[in-house]
């Protein structure tokens, strides 16, 4: 079994795969204050819980943004697994031609989840991560990555309202009842959901406009399901597509 793991700034996302299928996905806070035994505990843990021992984890790959997290979970799989993962980066095959400037510059996640939409999509495509922050990926007909935007996350947004603003506060973020809220807390869901869904729309069309207007929008990330209520603008919705670019990633360079 292939254990992939999508080191973000906000949470770790982990899938294990066996063969095509993901057997099981969990999330974990990204704490850099954390010992790599102390993430062992818990994800064997998990694993035991969906009948996963950790003798049957046979390979391994990652995809970090966050440069601290990625030598301690390239050492919780040596020691707890016996795998040397395979780590996105400079040097893996992706089969993607990368025409951003500078291609290193460019988040492991971002490619992989190119790599997954183009496996899974017809491009052109627009890929939308609803993390920590808002990404948007361009992948042009010809299957080229051509790079994005990059905006605020939802959550950071919310964060930031909080920390300097003196008279608002944190509120959970749910669906808006009407784009004219009543109260502090209403008023701050319909400012910060609806106001990003009209981000999104609008950056959707600008990349239409440059990329063709049959370009298949595809979204993921833990914001992503939320916002699909609240605008049309999504084609599809895959919250595992970074796992799924991980395992096709490993694969290509790898082998199946």
């Amino acid at each position: 079994m292939l254990l992939a793991l999508d080191i973000g700034n906000t949470n770790v996302t982990i899938g294990v795969f066996e063969g095509p299928e993901l057997r099981a996905t969990w999330r974990l806070s990204s704490d850099t204050g954390k010992m790599s035994d102390e993430y062992a505990s818990v994800l064997i843990s998990l694993l035991r819980l969906e009948g996963i021992e950790p003798a049957g984890i046979h390979h391994a790959v990652v995809a970090s943004v966050v440069p601290a997290l990625t030598p301690m979970f390239e050492e919780l799989c040596r020691r707890y697994f016996g795998v040397l993962p395979m780590r996105v980066g400079a040097g893996v095959r992706t089969g993607l031609r990368v025409m951003y400037d500078d291609p290193r510059e460019v988040g492991a996640d971002r490619i992989v989840d190119a790599v997954a939409g183009l496996r899974l999509h017809k491009p052109p495509l627009i890929i939308i991560d609803c993390g920590t922050t808002t990404v948007l990926n361009a992948v042009s007909r010809e299957g080229d990555y051509l790079g994005g935007a990059i905006a605020p996350g939802i959550g950071m947004a919310a964060d930031a309202l909080a920390q300097r603003a003196a008279l608002l506060r944190r509120v959970d973020l749910q669906l808006p009842k009407r784009a004219i809220g009543s109260n502090t807390a209403a008023a701050l869901q319909s400012g910060i959901l609806l106001g990003f869904a009209g981000l999104i729309e609008s950056m959707v069309g600008r990349f239409k406009d440059e990329l063709g207007d049959d370009a298949w929008v595809i979204g993921t990330g833990g914001w992503s399901g939320l916002m699909s209520e609240l605008t049309p603008v999504f084609d599809h919705v895959d919250p595992n597509l970074t796992l799924t670019g991980l395992r096709l990633v490993y694969e290509m360079n790898e082998g199946a």
